[in-house]
């Protein structure tokens, strides 16, 4: 059983940043993708970005509309663990944020679909307010 445990979540003010991190653990298993994917409430879950690699290497990063340049995408080289930074953030990116990892190959489109994510953590809540 593999399990994704996000930290990283809190109240921070607009403008700031956070950084979250997702640490996978479990029965030994190689990820294609990790991601991270949002839903504030009463709206669908939300693609934010994801991260690819196969031999150790990066292959890509996607990133949702309006994300790439605040939002940035890492991964800790030789583990299954991804961090997502977030920067000058808005109330608008309020949500429960939630890592995603995936065995199978895929990219852009089908890196951005929840669909093709076989495990998910429980989430941490980012709330942007004054």
């Amino acid at each position: 059983q593999v399990q994704l445990v996000e930290s990283g979540g809190g109240l921070v003010q607009p403008g700031d940043s956070l950084r979250l991190s997702c640490a996978a653990s479990g029965r030994t298993f190689s990820p294609y993708a990790m991601g991270w994917f949002r839903q504030a409430p009463g709206k669908e879950r939300e693609f934010v970005t994801a991260i690819t690699w196969s031999g150790g290497n990066i292959n890509y990063s996607y990133y949702g509309d309006s994300k790439k340049g605040r939002f940035t995408i890492s991964r800790d080289n030789g583990k299954n663990m991804v961090f997502l930074q977030m920067n000058s953030l808005k109330p608008e990116d309020t949500a429960v944020y939630y890592c995603a990892a995936g065995t199978n190959y895929c990219s852009n489109y089908g890196c951005k679909d929840a669909n093709s994510y076989d495990y998910w953590g429980q989430g941490t809540q980012v709330t942007v307010s004054s």
